[in-house]
């Protein structure tokens, strides 16, 4: 089985704010909002949802195939990617644009304001998915990106009855109706925060509850409270959050769900593992600052797993299907 991602390659630039964002919003004056905050701290980190995913991935001892578009700025985070094993060569590096990059600003409640420059992403709709010997047997990740691509990555699954995961992630602003349809239309696996979930509802003119029965499998992730799945509009297991030994960034967790979420499919393991799998990547994410700067071993996954949930993850799991 080959494991495609698609999505944004960024440089996410990571500013710590020491305040609260809502102290200084006004409500009287939305229709003017100026303001600026002065941050602490900024770090220049490697970023972007499919390499996010990747990366993750490939410390599940998964090998993926990032399909994207980068700048000319792009050597050493691909040198990176490659290190981790993980298959470059469906990127197309844009020789006129700077790689995408965004801006992430975070307050001492974990709130984000984020400002996305696009870059070489602009150009994704060029990539496609056809001719890279993909089956039913694959599966695909369609992850933000410009709204073209993921438009395009969708039919093309669709044509080659290719299952994929449709992530709209923080493009959900950008996308209308029609295009949020043709994702759902052939999607596996619907995954999104309850926020962006809603955002989708209203979109579409569903009520939360009829979203959930349009793919066969949804993921909505809630924070603090963990994350539902839901098959075939019906919720499989309700998960709860993996500890965390300090908040140092969230940027990223999502992703690392998502990693976690995709492994768990492609082993066809239970529902309630697949949805702690995926909690525990986010645990790790969350620890630490940036979006691929942490790491663990195989072992100390699982350990860590059991100390998290009471129960077994059998290590055996990570070469089920390299056995299969």
């Amino acid at each position: 089985m080959k494991i495609v991602v698609t999505g944004s390659l960024a440089f996410d630039y990571i500013m710590d704010f020491p305040g609260y964002f809502k102290d200084f919003m006004l409500s009287d004056k939305a229709h003017i909002i100026s303001v600026s905050f002065l941050v602490d701290s900024m770090r220049k980190m490697r970023g972007g949802v499919a390499g996010n995913i990747a990366y993750n991935l490939s410390l599940l001892g998964e090998r993926s195939l990032i399909v994207g578009s980068a700048g000319h700025d792009f050597d050493a985070y691909r040198e990176w990617l490659e290190e981790q094993g993980i298959d470059t060569s469906g990127i197309t590096i844009i020789e006129h644009e700077f790689t995408s990059s965004c801006f992430i600003n975070t307050d001492k409640a974990n709130n984000q304001i984020v400002a996305f420059y696009a870059g070489a992403m602009a150009h994704d709709h060029h990539n496609s998915l056809l001719n890279r010997g993909l089956t039913v047997d694959d599966l695909v990740l369609i992850s933000p990106t410009n709204p073209d691509a993921m438009r395009r990555f969708a039919l093309e699954c669709q044509q080659m009855g290719v299952p994929y995961i449709f992530d709209p992630g923080k493009q959900t602003p950008r996308l209308d109706a029609d295009l949020l349809e043709v994702g759902l239309r052939g999607a596996q696996v619907l995954i999104s925060n309850d926020y962006e979930f809603g955002m989708m509802a209203k979109c579409l003119g569903l009520s939360e509850d009829e979203l959930i029965g349009r793919a066969p499998i949804t993921v909505v992730t809630r924070g603090v409270d963990g994350s539902h799945i839901f098959v075939d509009g019906q919720l499989a297991a309700a998960i709860p959050i993996a500890p965390v030994e300090e908040v140092r960034d969230p940027t990223g967790a999502g992703d690392a769900y998502l990693a976690g979420i995709a492994f768990g499919l492609v082993h066809r393991l239970s529902w309630e593992m697949t949805g702690r799998i995926a909690a525990l990547c986010a645990a790790y994410a969350i620890e630490e600052r940036g979006c691929q700067e942490h790491r663990f071993t195989l072992p100390q996954f699982v350990a860590r797993y059991r100390a998290a949930f009471g129960c077994d993850l059998p290590l055996d799991i990570f070469s089920l299907r390299e056995a299969a």
